[in-house]
């Protein structure tokens, strides 16, 4: 049987041929200990121009003790130039004006709070790829399987296995028919533990369903 494909405990899970690590390309649970954000094993970000702080990259307006939260799922994969903006990034806008004076006064700062209540999470589900430069904007949901295009805006929830892409982000097509999205959400085959995945690798990678889930 073949060994174990992965390291969930590598900062690095890149090799090139040489052995050495790819700098660019992080276990992003590895690299982020943020208390609003939530990481499955395996997901990763690749980034040319590899930062200090990753989830300040990533998630460039969520603090910590902010509202809401950002969920990712096992097995992501995130291109270079991808943003995901939170809820917090929002000026309230139910008042005669968006500029937010109480950032700048912390004796006004529960001015600020009240109106910053009930923000919703972000979501991103298992095995989603998200391209280079894409944005997810605040309480977006992304199914499991999901493909975002380059460069794409993505404001409201995406279905399991869908693809999109433009902006804002619309759906393109649905990578499998509705019987086998359901087949592939009962398989779960992201919470395999690893010598599974990789006997049934050939499998997976050849988009043969039957012999996957045997």
């Amino acid at each position: 049987m073949p060994s174990p494909l992965l390291n969930a405990g590598l900062r690095h899970p890149m090799r090139f041929a040489d052995g050495r690590a790819n700098p660019s390309m992080v276990h992003l649970n590895r690299v982020i200990d943020h208390p609003n954000i939530r990481i499955g094993d395996f997901t990763y970000a690749n980034d040319f121009d590899p930062p200090e702080d990753w989830a300040a990259r990533l998630v460039p307006y969520l603090y910590p003790g902010a509202p809401e939260r950002l969920e990712i799922g096992r097995y992501g994969q995130i291109a270079h130039g991808v943003r995901i903006i939170t809820a917090s990034a929002n000026h309230p806008a139910g008042g005669l004006t968006t500029y937010p004076f109480a950032i700048f006064d912390p004796a006004s700062l529960a001015l600020l709070k009240e109106a910053l209540t009930d923000l919703p999470d972000t979501v991103i589900g298992h095995d989603v790829w998200i391209g280079h430069g894409a944005l997810i904007l605040p309480g977006v949901r992304l199914g499991h399987g999901v493909i975002v295009g380059a460069g794409a805006v993505v404001a409201g929830d995406v279905p399991d296995y869908a693809v999109v892409a433009g902006n804002p982000a619309r759906i393109l097509r649905m990578r499998f028919p509705p019987e086998v999205i359901a087949r592939l959400l009962a398989l779960a085959w992201w919470d395999w533990p690893q010598e599974r995945l990789a006997e049934r690798l050939p499998a997976l990678m050849a988009g043969d369903l039957e012999a996957a889930a045997r």
